[in-house]
């Protein structure tokens, strides 16, 4: 499963795009988005998926 970012809460910070060891997740139309084919949740790379683990806003990084 991957996560997704709710729009609506996110700050546009940019702090999850540089986090995202996938490259996941980019700047799109004013907002930033995650990947689904590229994100793994970090499995294997992180105990946590590190774009909620970094964003200032709590449940704005959730699973999809």
């Amino acid at each position: 499963m991957a996560y997704k970012i709710k729009v609506s809460q996110c700050t546009v910070c940019g702090a999850c795009e540089f986090e995202c060891p996938n490259g996941a997740i980019k700047f799109k139309n004013d907002t930033y988005v995650i990947d689904p084919v590229k994100c793994t949740e970090c499995a294997g790379q992180a105990d946590a998926p590190q774009c909620a683990e970094v964003c200032p806003v709590p449940k704005t990084c959730v699973p999809a």
